[in-house]
């Protein structure tokens, strides 16, 4: 694909002027407007990179295949795409929820270009594999959270933005987030929530060659900090920070202790 097209699939927007090259790639049913709270802090001191994932935000849906979005390596190999067009070296990616694990694989498949890795409250693995790990949910609760995709659109995204934002954040932005699901097709959301919640990529963490920073929420109904610290321990040159916030999107609830937190770590 030529440079201009995975601009368009991708929707590509660059923000600040810095050396230092960071891209932000947002989370599941979210897009890229979600990083605007940190937008100010960060475009000042580096050359930001945001997308959205083809289905998300103002992509080209045209771009969207079942097949190749049917697992987390699609959407790394977009991020990789968009790192090889613009020929970008010792990038920073800045990963919230799934796209810490987006971030991994892409790094792993490019680790000449991804220097560090910044995870937003990551899970490896949303499954509970009992009594080795827990990841937070049965099979079947997440089945059950997928049929009611199909049965209640809106009411799934009613249920589940609460869950993710966290019960005592602002309406706004529980709403904000609610309104992000139900604008993305339905389609597209339902291949992504299976390709994000029924993955295992708990064998890459001790594959991962990048210097990793862990930003975990103190209360995250998604990734709990046992979550953290066992990515913690997995990933070979990683550090862990534990957030006193609520909530599975601190770079919403709590921009400026992520912003500042982001820049401690890459400079």
């Amino acid at each position: 694909m030529t440079k201009e097209a995975i601009i368009k699939r991708n929707n590509v927007t660059i923000h600040g002027t810095g050396s230092k090259v960071m891209m932000l790639a947002h989370g599941f049913g979210c897009d890229q407007r979600m990083w605007r709270f940190v937008l100010p802090a960060l475009s000042e001191r580096y050359t930001l990179v945001l997308f959205d994932y083809v289905g998300s935000g103002n992509s080209d849906l045209s771009s969207f295949s079942v097949d190749k979005y049917a697992d987390l390596n699609g959407y790394a190999q977009d991020a990789v795409d968009i790192i090889d067009a613009f020929e970008l070296k010792d990038v920073t990616f800045v990963g919230h929820s799934v796209s810490s694990m987006i971030g991994l694989i892409a790094s792993i498949a490019s680790p000449g270009a991804i220097a560090e890795l910044i995870m937003v409250c990551p899970s490896p693995c949303f499954l509970n594999d009992l009594p080795e790990y827990e990841g937070g949910f049965n099979r079947s609760d997440l089945e059950e959270l997928l049929s009611l995709m199909d049965k209640n659109y809106i009411g799934w995204a009613n249920y589940l933005a609460p869950l993710v934002m966290g019960a005592n954040s602002s309406e706004a932005l529980i709403g904000e987030l609610s309104g992000s699901f139900c604008s993305t097709d339905p389609v597209v959301a339902k291949a992504f929530a299976k390709a994000t919640f029924f993955s295992d990529h708990r064998s890459l963490l001790p594959q991962c060659s990048a210097r990793t920073l862990i930003l975990q929420s103190a209360s995250d109904s998604l990734a709990s900090v046992h979550i953290g610290e066992y990515i913690h321990q997995h990933v070979p040159d990683s550090e862990l920070k534990i957030i006193e916030a609520e909530g599975h999107c601190l770079h919403m609830t709590d921009p400026e202790v992520a912003a500042r937190s982001v820049i401690d770590f890459a400079g």
